[in-house]
């Protein structure tokens, strides 16, 4: 385990996923996909807000300007931060309520792409989607099944995207426009017997951190697919990650303790936290959907 994993928040989050980085606030944004809540959380104070949003939460992202902007259950929502309160700005497969929002992030477009997928996780029936500023949805990519972390490389010349039961992080093309892709290819093939790739995030080197789910730790692979180095956790269900801090020098990774008995397992006291380390590298800033 990194000598320098600490433990942030213990929320005990069902689901904790999603961790964004504000930089006007100093503050790192998070959330419970599976509870619904949208945690606000003062890494120096280890302070947390919690913000209950009362539907699932597949990923957050901030705008240029007012509060933050979710991909939930219904499609994409603007938050309301002092009532909790979400204004859907567009609706995502509003006739099939087994749909939901996944993971997400702001593009170099100024787009939020996220993914959706079958609550069941039945396959092929995830996309990835892009929401403009304008308010339009459009389908960048379909027949996936669990679509998970994505990131853009240094030149935004390429987009990394995560498959879960692929168990690969794909490469793609990304077009002039910086809205459309092309050109799948595999990118980074996760061994037998690690776990899940999940979450994930680009570094300022160009190194893709690949969250584990059931692999107990978070790896880095370099531009050639190579593992890097890895970072073990005190719980299995390793779900994404984000820098942050003043020098985006601090990694921030969240877990789950999803499907465990009442009172969580006996071996992993913390699970469902929010995590900190310091590997020596640092992050990019965060992106503002619009910016």
């Amino acid at each position: 385990m990194d000598p320098s994993l600490e433990l942030v928040v213990d929320a005990h989050a069902e689901l904790a996923e999603g961790p964004v980085w504000d930089e006007r606030l100093g503050r790192l944004w998070w959330i419970d996909l599976l509870g619904g809540i949208v945690h606000l959380t003062d890494p120096v104070t280890r302070a947390d807000t919690a913000i209950p949003v009362r539907q699932p939460i597949g990923a957050l992202a901030l705008r240029a300007s007012g509060g933050p902007i979710l991909a939930v259950r219904d499609g994409f929502a603007t938050l309301d931060v002092s009532n909790g309160r979400l204004e859907l700005v567009a609706a995502v497969a509003p006739d099939d309520p087994g749909i939901r929002m996944n993971d997400g992030k702001v593009g170099p477009d100024g787009g939020f792409w996220a993914g959706s997928m079958a609550a069941d996780e039945r396959e092929g029936l995830g996309r990835l989607l892009r929401l403009d500023p304008d308010g339009t949805v459009t389908e960048v990519l379909a027949h996936l099944t669990i679509p998970n972390g994505l990131d853009w490389t240094l030149d935004g010349r390429e987009l990394l995207l995560i498959d879960t039961p692929t168990r690969r992080v794909d490469r793609f093309d990304v077009g002039l426009s910086g809205r459309t892709i092309s050109g799948r290819r595999p990118a980074i093939e996760i061994r037998e017997g690690a776990g899940w790739p999940d979450g994930m995030t680009i570094d300022a080197e160009g190194f893709a951190w690949v969250c584990l789910w059931d692999g107990w730790a978070i790896e880095r692979y370099g531009p050639d697919g190579r593992l890097d180095r890895r970072i073990e956790l005190p719980t299995a269900q390793v779900t994404s990650c984000a820098f942050g801090g003043r020098e985006l020098d601090e990694l921030y990774i969240t877990t789950g303790q999803e499907g465990f008995p009442p009172g969580g397992l006996p071996d992993q006291p913390h699970a469902g936290g929010l995590f900190r380390c310091r590997p020596g590298v640092r992050g990019r800033p965060t992106r503002r959907f619009g910016g």
